[in-house]
């Protein structure tokens, strides 16, 4: 079986040596500089998980200049985005301004102007179609706000992750509700291999005709994240940067295929 999703390829090998050597070169300044780690500025980093969503979903459906396209594959722009949001935060360290407003201000106005550019060209070709992407939305704050005080109250500890518990669980509820979505009601396909094997196996059982296959993929997602939190909740209290920065990783592993599904979803005209 597959383990790597539908279109993962590696960029040029020119790309592929200019994003290498630059995280190198991010990474070695941040250990230098070592820049103070909140999880207000973790929480910071938000805007630019959604930046990288939305410059995925643009080099999807082809809006992106050839040249900037390798930037944006899978999984270049994971890397893309590390790069250029690791070189501002030393860059502001630098400058004795890494405040998380200031962290977060550049990938609030970069993700700005590429979901503007997603939106416009959804509205220029006639397919832009918000409804379904509502639902999922509004759905998943809700099931999370519901999700996050029931993992505390059946794991007290994990209080302690505060707010990044909760975006890690609303991260991993978004990614499940928007592809429940999109198999259920919008007839969207799914590229994630293990993610095909439970969607598979809801398949297979008398309630799929009935309500779908998304809801197991759902469970199976908060089931996950839940014991993910749980697990990490020691670590935050013993080590609050490490913790604080692994917390982000979940949530961003999450947030950011939910906000891929839905962005495609609402300018592709489902």
């Amino acid at each position: 079986m597959a383990i790597l999703p539908e279109g993962f390829a590696l960029p040029p090998l020119p790309y592929l040596v200019v994003l290498v050597v630059g995280l190198v070169g991010v990474g070695v300044g941040l250990v230098r500089t070592r820049p103070t780690v909140s999880s207000a500025h973790v929480i910071a980093l938000v805007p630019w998980m959604v930046t990288g969503s939305v410059l995925h979903v643009l080099y999807v459906v082809g809006l992106l200049p050839p040249a900037v396209e390798p930037l944006a594959g899978t999984p270049s722009v994971y890397l893309t985005v590390a790069l250029v949001a690791g070189a501002t935060w030393v860059a502001l360290d630098a400058a004795d301004a890494a405040s998380p407003r200031a962290l977060a201000g550049p990938g609030v106005v970069g993700g700005g102007v590429l979901l503007v550019s997603a939106i416009r060209a959804g509205v220029a070709a006639g397919t832009l179609a918000l409804f379904w992407p509502g639902v999922g939305l509004v759905a998943s704050v809700v099931v999370s706000l519901v999700a996050w005080p029931a993992l505390k109250r059946f794991s007290p500890e994990t209080a302690v992750a505060g707010t990044l518990g909760w975006l890690a669980i609303f991260g991993h509820t978004l990614d499940a509700v928007s592809t429940a979505v999109g198999i259920d009601v919008l007839g969207f396909g799914e590229r994630t291999p293990l993610s095909k094997v439970i969607l598979e196996a809801a398949a297979a059982l008398p309630t799929a005709d009935v309500i779908g296959v998304g809801w197991l993929f759902v469970l199976v997602k908060l089931a996950v994240a839940g014991l993910v939190v749980t697990l990490l909740a020691d670590y935050v209290r013993e080590e609050p940067t490490e913790g604080s920065l692994l917390l982000g990783f979940v949530a961003a592993v999450g947030l950011g295929p939910g906000v891929h599904n839905l962005l495609l979803f609402a300018i592709s005209g489902a």
